[in-house]
Parts: structure tokens; sequence; C-alpha cells
């Protein structure tokens, strides 16, 4: 019985007493309100060619207050009610302690450091100058691939490092609050790609495995400059083999800093104007050329009702940031490289590769279902079978779709006429400029 008790009381010291390891508290002692805003002043921090700063408000919520009243013959109390005896609510105090020492009540401020909101602002630091790596990326000339970007190494800093770094100066700050301390280096690891530039000759990229292509005619300025932005994102990427592709993951931001502009997208419940409208004539492209390469598919939606810029209706992918998301797995033996053009108005894309002797056959898609309100149902089948003729994959692709009318579009041309809410004026000047808006 002893025994099952000291492992039970074992179990519970890992779990906690780890955690209060993290989450500990340093006593920087009994200090002034001058000190305490000395001590809150703002850290500088550097990385490389960049530099970062803790505010003032970042620093005091590192910081835990905790006031107390005390006897100080040499200090004349400012406090108007020295009720010192009720403050420590005890009776022997009443006893001991006359009305005369209560002109001599000091109050004292205990400060300390909680490292948990130290960890908690590097954390949030970390957002800020963490960087993925960024893979060489290729292009297939003459049958042969070669590199038009070298790659870049990635950052990622140590969190745990520069949390300790954060309460060292602070606590050196506070034995020195007249001083200047310099900028903290930020402790970080180099993050290699994980397709470096001299790994090209090694790949055996020298098949087209598949082609996705749509068609967006008909489509506004504003729609096509966001289809050409978002393309180029995808352009000359390698996919490694057995790596899980994500459609919004290699997309990025989608905002007006990243080059994209207003255009409609498709809502909860309406079609409306918003940054990056459009981008869904590049998610069902790529759809489509990994249905082709006979790649799996682990996740795609269809768009809420039938988008005349997909057809066939039943093989578009709808993605919104952060999700829903496109994905699928390399699960060829080699790595892919996702080549990029446009043919007039109409959006390609080529996966290039390995053969492993593999054939895809798409099925339909099929319309089940068509009816007056425009809403539908369509389904197709993708089959991969490998060399020999032997059945690898097999997987149905269905999709429903509503009535356009449940979701209204701002004006029947699709060109907004009013300023929609949220947007700035200069957005709006830029949006009337380009549709020939009074």
């Amino acid at each position: 019985m002893k025994i099952k008790y000291l492992f039970l009381f074992v179990c519970l010291f890992s779990v906690f007493g780890s955690s209060a390891a993290r989450a500990e508290t340093f006593e920087l002692g009994f200090l002034s309100p001058q000190d305490i805003i000395k001590l809150s002043q703002p850290i500088d921090f550097k990385l490389g060619d960049s530099s970062y700063k803790a505010t003032i408000a970042d620093v005091s919520a590192w910081l835990k207050q905790t006031d107390s009243l005390s006897y100080d013959p040499g200090y004349s109390s400012e406090i108007e009610n020295t009720r010192f005896c009720k403050y420590r609510k005890s009776m022997l105090c009443d006893l001991s302690f006359d009305i005369k020492r209560e002109s001599h009540i000091r109050k004292k401020t205990l400060v300390e450091l909680d490292s948990a909101a130290v960890s908690e602002f590097v954390s949030n630091l970390a957002f800020k100058t963490d960087k993925e790596a960024e893979n060489a990326r290729f292009k297939l000339e003459n049958g042969k691939a070669s590199a038009f970007s070298m790659g870049e190494e990635g950052i990622k800093i140590k969190e745990d490092e520069v949390t300790k770094s954060i309460v060292e100066y602070v606590r050196n700050r506070t034995s020195d609050l007249d001083g200047t301390q310099e900028a903290i280096s930020l402790a970080y690891d180099k993050i290699k790609p994980e397709v470096p530039i001299q790994s090209i000759d090694s790949m055996g990229i020298d098949t087209l495995l598949g082609e996705g292509r749509s068609n967006f005619r008909g489509s506004p300025r504003n729609r096509i400059a966001n289809i050409k932005v978002a393309t180029a994102r995808f352009d000359g990427v390698m996919i490694k083999p057995g790596d899980e592709f994500s459609f919004v993951s290699i997309l990025g931001p989608v905002d007006e800093e990243h080059g994209y502009y207003p255009e409609l997208v498709i809502k909860k419940d309406k079609t409306e104007p918003e940054f990056g409208g459009g981008i869904c004539q590049v998610s069902t492209t790529v759809f489509r050329a990994a249905i082709y390469s006979g790649l799996e598919i682990t996740a795609r939606r269809n768009h809420a009702y039938p988008v005349s810029y997909y057809s066939p209706q039943g093989m578009d992918s709808t993605v919104y940031i952060p999700k829903p998301d496109l994905k699928f797995k390399n699960n060829t033996p080699g790595y892919i490289l996702v080549q990029t053009k446009f043919e007039g108005t109409e959006l390609i894309f080529d996966f290039y590769g390995t053969s492993d002797g593999r054939q895809t056959n798409v099925i339909g898609p099929k319309i089940l279902e068509r009816n007056p309100d425009g809403s539908m149902k369509t389904t197709f089948t993708q089959e991969v079978t490998d060399k020999d003729g032997n059945v690898i994959q097999k997987d149905v692709f269905n999709s429903s779709y509503e009535s356009p009318s449940k979701f209204p579009h701002p004006a029947p041309d699709g060109v907004l006429t009013e300023k929609p809410k949220g947007w700035s004026d200069r957005e709006w000047k830029k949006y009337k400029a380009e549709h020939n808006l009074p």
C-alpha cells in the first residue's frame, strides 16, 4: 500500500512539479513607485538586422505587485488612514501599538517577476520573428529541372532560452535602475529548407504526371489580378514524397499588402467583395491537377452554389483562410514539381515527377440532379491503377450545390454601387476607378 501511495505522489509531483518550474516567480524586492516605473521601461531585442520591442505595457504585465504596510520610525507617513492594527487584524496589536506610532506607517510594494507571463510574451514574439524555410523552386526546361529560386533558410527563436534571458535582464535591471542596458540578442535556430538546391540532380523529375485546367473567361479585372497573384505563389513549388500538400499554407496571407484586390467571394449567406476574391480559380485548378495525377485527396470542399468559372460542375474546390483547405498527399515515389501557365483565359497547372507506371481514369463528372432554382448534385470517380492494371485507389467525389439565389450578389452585374462596411475611403476610391464608377 505504501508503494502505491509513493507511486501516486511521484506521478503528481512529475505533473505539477514540472508545471511549477515553468511558472516560477522571482522576487525583485520592495520598490518605490518611481523605481517600478524605471523597471517597467521598454526592452529592445535584436535578431540579425531586425529589431523588436517589449513595450511598457508588456513589461508591466510581467510584474506582480503586492502592497503591505510596515512600521518605520524614521518615516513620516503620508497615508491618511493609518489604522495599522485594523490592517493587521490583530487584537494583540491594539494592546501594544500606540497612536503615535501610526504616524510612521509606510506603504511598501513587493515586486515579483512572473516567468509564465514572460514566456507567454515570448510565444507571441515568435509569431513576428519566426520564418519558415523557403524551398528552392524549379522549372522544367528541355525535359530537365533547373532552379530559378535558390531557397532560403528559416528562423525559429529558442523560446525557453529567450525567456531565461529576459528574466535575467529584468533582475539585473532591478539592481541598477538608473543604468543602461543593451538590447537582448534573441537566440535562434536556423531551419534548413526541405528541398535544397543541391538535390536537383537526384530528383528524377522527368514525367508529366497530370494536368489541371480551368477557364476564367468573363472575370473582372480585380479577379484576374488576384488569380495571377495567387498562382505565382505555387509556380515552382516542390512537394516532397510522402508529404501532405496544403493549399492554404503555401498561399500565405491574403490582403492588400500582398497584392490582392477586393472581389466577390461566397460567404455564409451572401456573396460580397473581399480581398483575394477569385483565388478559388487557383485551388480548383490545383485540385484537378492532383486528381489527374492520381494523388490521394485528403481534404476538399465544393462551393456553396454552382459557379460558371468552374465548369464542368463537380470538379471545383473552395478555400478560405484558415479553412476550408485543399489538401492532398504526394503518394508517388519522388518529388512533384508544380508548374503554372496561362493560355488566354485558361489557367493550367502541370504536375511533373517520377512515374511509377500508374494510370488515372476519371469517370465524370455527372450531374445527378438539376433543379429550376440552380441547385444541383454531381459526382465523379477517380480510379488509379498500378503498372500491372491493379486498382490501387478509388475515390468518389460527391458535390451538393444550393441555389445561387440564397447568396445574393451586391448588384445584378456584380459591381458595387456603395462603399461596403469596413472599407477605407482609399480602398473605395481605388475600386470605383477600376470599375469606372462616378
